[in-house]
């Protein structure tokens, strides 16, 4: 099965195109008594049994390597944060067995070194996708483009500096007659490889509707995936999105909204109050019905 066809799938199956980020804050966490590693593992055990138990299936996971990898002290010989995610992964494949995992690690380098970064993500993590930088082109790019696996390449992100680069404005190297910002142009370069190429798809923020809409509109009819974050605490709106994706006429089933600490620790800050989980599960449940197909 292809990465969009995964996608389309999941999409369906779960009635919703919510994607669910894992970037766990120790600090904030429940289970203080357990060690770091044990302290992760329960609290995302806990949370994914509990949607189980109430049907709350978003139709994607993200999680962000260097919220793990982070907590590692190799020299230390002290691999918690990686052996945190390597049981949230098996958590995955348990409670949610048909949502696509897309591995956040923004890779990108020369030609050898994206194929050994192709490996860690899709050998050694055995995610369904990962998110890459485009910045050094195409030798930089391809190695991650693995048979039925996805790749969403950085187009306009969602962070307040993403205009500085993003929205520089540029003449398309793909049609010379143009002026276009970059993310437009990088738009061109997406759908380019994505010709020969399924799965590839583009990381596109929810934090400035006109933009999205420029870059739904040029994908709308491509069949190229969009993740999309934003949604939640850096202020995008699900419900904006989607009626966007709706005037645009792009396939929302390709599409994945993501909010992660908006879902995984809505207190923010301090300890988890005692009602943490069911915190959690509202906010999921409030998310998969604005998202809702």
């Amino acid at each position: 099965m292809s990465y969009n066809e995964i996608l389309i799938e999941s999409a369906e199956r779960c009635g919703n195109i919510v994607c669910m980020g894992l970037d766990p804050i120790v600090g904030v966490l429940p289970f203080k008594e357990l060690d770091t590693s044990e302290r992760i593992t329960k609290y995302f055990e806990t949370l994914f049994s509990k949607m189980a138990d109430e049907k709350l299936c978003p139709a994607a996971f993200k999680p962000n390597l260097g919220y793990y990898s982070a907590l590692d002290r190799p020299r230390s010989r002290d691999y918690s944060g990686s052996k945190a995610l390597s049981a949230v992964m098996d958590l995955l494949e348990r409670y949610f067995p048909s949502s696509p995992v897309i591995l956040d690690s923004k890779r990108g380098d020369i030609a050898r070194s994206s194929g050994n970064y192709a490996k860690e993500a899709f050998d050694a993590w055995q995610a369904d996708a990962v998110t890459v930088s485009p910045y050094m082109g195409s030798d930089s790019v391809l190695p991650f483009a693995y048979e039925n696996k996805g790749m969403y390449i950085l187009n306009r992100t969602s962070n307040p500096g993403g205009a500085e680069l993003q929205n520089r404005t540029v003449i398309d190297s793909v049609d010379e007659h143009d002026v276009y910002p970059l993310y437009i142009a990088v738009s061109h370069m997406i759908a380019i490889w994505a010709e020969e190429h399924k799965g590839i798809g583009a990381v596109v923020g929810a934090t400035n509707m006109r933009e999205f809409a420029d870059i739904a509109k040029y994908f709308a009819g491509k069949g190229i995936p969009m993740l999309i974050p934003g949604v939640g605490s850096q202020g995008g709106s699900a419900s904006d999105v989607i009626s966007v994706m709706n005037e645009t006429r792009y396939n929302k089933k390709l599409a994945r909204i993501n909010s992660s600490s908006g879902l995984t620790h809505p207190w923010k800050k301090g300890d988890a109050p005692s009602d943490w989980l069911d915190m959690c599960t509202e906010s999921i449940k409030a998310l998969l019905k604005e998202a809702a197909l």
